[in-house]
């Protein structure tokens, strides 16, 4: 059976996305279920930095100049850490990586698309950053970076909003 995709429509263009259900469950399922609630409809883009990635999800981010932008969770709180051995996945340009705070089991709503090579994220590496990812770009990556070539102000915050009209999954 195939992976399910994810179509995002944002103000700047639509991204496609491939979800890694088969290797990672967990995180590419809580993704799921929180777009086909409608949770990130309406949201916007509160973290975009050139060279390294463009962040989204954040429930305060429904107002894209407020300063909780970047801290808020999913209604269902954090879910488990996934790290499987058949899953060792790395943050290549275009792939869907889950945010956290650092500390285990801290991943909830907000994700990230990388724009380079960020193996330094792998869970699998050495260091502190544990970022699993869960899914890929498949079409859009010129939206993609456009997005993350935005110009940017304090808190590396689009100076010009781009919301996600839409993320809208295909079983």
């Amino acid at each position: 059976m195939a992976n399910p995709t994810a179509t995002l429509e944002t103000s700047l263009g639509t991204i496609t996305l491939e979800l890694f259900t088969d290797v990672m469950p967990i995180t590419a399922g809580n993704f799921i279920k929180l777009a086909k609630s409608g949770f990130y409809d309406g949201l916007h883009f509160h973290r975009v930095i050139k060279n390294f990635m463009v962040q989204f999800g954040c429930p305060y981010s429904k107002d894209p100049t407020s300063s909780r932008a970047g801290t808020g969770n999913g209604p269902d709180g954090c879910i488990q850490d996934e790290h499987p051995e058949d899953g060792k996945l790395s943050n290549e340009p275009g792939t869907l990586s889950m945010a956290n705070t650092g500390r285990p089991n801290s991943g909830s709503c907000q994700f990230f698309i990388n724009t380079v090579h960020n193996s330094y994220l792998d869970w699998f590496t050495a260091g502190q950053s544990k970022h699993p990812v869960f899914g890929r770009v498949t079409e859009g990556m010129d939206v993609l970076k456009t997005i993350e070539t935005t110009p940017t102000g304090s808190g590396d915050r689009p100076k010009t909003p781009v919301k996600m009209i839409k993320v809208t999954i295909h079983e």
